[in-house]
């Protein structure tokens, strides 16, 4: 029996009427599960603590296997009003898909799924062709791909290498893609002092004071200048505040957040014990109490060039005609846990208008990216 090719411009605009705002499943999942079911693959719905998750595979349990990860939860699409077009309406226009979802990234797992669909039909491979799906990319992520990969582990499933089809060409379609990314995290500062009169700050002590020191002495100099495949770490103050109205009084406390990007000079724990000796040392020259929580939402990986690495690459250049930069910018993805069970990379569509109003892509490109995928799923099972 054939089957006509899946047309990845009519499954975005199916799973972008799906109003899958994190972490609500909105049907975008049931959508797929019968697309894939349909074609032979093997699916369960590996759901923690009311996270949606999917994992689809066709083909034999613990065979190579190539990878694809995605997510299909949405950001709030914000004020309605302001949108040109219905958020959840897949309207085509000025050669264009508009809605929320649409860049980031119900198109790239379309994309996937297409792509995986028409190649297991077509030309069955020796292997299996795995899909993990989430619900929770866009919010916490401690029930999504986490919960996928854990789940694996506990059956004996495995990807041998996975491509996520997160946006990463930042103005044209195959400029770039994503062999690594940086760590992520933050420090949320609390300065304890002693209330006072602002004219006698001899009888109190000023958390501001303290707080603005501790902070001083985080920016006075790069953590690093870069390393053979990463920019240099960014450190930036993203709040400080001791909700004081008065200009007379010298508060009894003080917050500051701190978020850190950083490359693989630096480990997560790493930076925890740099930024709380900073803390005991000016806490100990001041009487001012200063606590550090921190946060640390992943590590900084790379996945160094080699075959997978060029075979992706040129399934990109291809059929794009540009030879992908090899980028490890931007912020976090789940690709940051899918490091830690196969090698992984990331390509997907221009991602100038994700989670913005009117949130749209080119149809071409979104057919350009399923014939990308399904290149790179026939070189590797070549």
């Amino acid at each position: 029996m054939t089957h006509a090719p899946i047309d990845p411009v009519a499954l975005t605009a199916a799973l972008i009427r799906c109003p899958s705002v994190t972490p609500v499943e909105g049907g975008a999942l049931e959508l797929l599960a019968r697309v894939l079911g349909e074609a032979g693959f093997a699916c369960t719905r590996v759901d923690r603590n009311g996270v949606p998750n999917l994992f689809a595979r066709w083909g034999a349990k613990g065979a190579r296997s190539f990878g694809f990860n995605g997510h299909t939860d949405v950001v709030p699409v914000g004020d309605v009003a302001a949108w040109s077009r219905d958020p959840f309406g897949a309207e085509i226009a000025e050669g264009q898909i508009w809605g929320r979802g649409a860049s980031d990234m119900k198109s790239g797992v379309a994309a996937f799924v297409a792509a995986a669909v028409d190649f297991v039909r077509e030309t069955p491979p020796e292997g299996a062709v795995i899909l993990t799906i989430t619900g929770d990319e866009e919010g916490p992520g401690r029930d999504g791909t986490r919960a996928l990969l854990d789940w694996m582990a506990a059956e004996g499933e495995a990807m041998s290498v996975c491509l996520v089809g997160e946006p990463t060409c930042p103005e044209r379609m195959g400029e770039m893609m994503k062999i690594g990314r940086r760590g992520s995290m933050t420090f949320y500062i609390e300065a304890e002092g002693v209330q006072g009169h602002a004219a006698y700050p001899h009888r109190a002590k000023n958390p501001l004071h303290a707080l603005t020191r501790l902070l001083g002495e985080m920016t006075a100099a790069p953590l690093d200048q870069g390393t053979a495949h990463f920019e240099p770490s960014s450190l930036q103050i993203t709040t400080i505040d001791c909700a004081n109205p008065a200009n007379n009084v010298i508060p009894a406390r003080a917050t500051a957040t701190v978020n850190i990007r950083f490359n693989d000079a630096h480990s997560g724990a790493g930076l925890v014990a740099w930024g709380e000796g900073l803390a005991a040392r000016i806490e100990a020259e001041t009487g001012v109490r200063l606590t550090l929580r921190s946060e640390i939402s992943g590590e900084s990986f790379v996945t160094p060039p080699g075959a997978f690495v060029a075979l992706v690459a040129a399934a990109v250049e291809a059929e794009t005609g540009l030879r992908p930069e090899l980028s490890t910018t931007g912020g976090t993805s789940d690709a940051r846990f899918v490091k830690d069970h196969c090698p992984v990379l990331e390509f997907g569509l221009v991602g100038q208008t994700m989670h913005k109003v009117d949130e749209r892509v080119e149809i071409a490109h979104i057919h350009q990216l399923k014939a990308i995928y399904a290149r790179a799923l026939r070189a590797f099972f070549a």
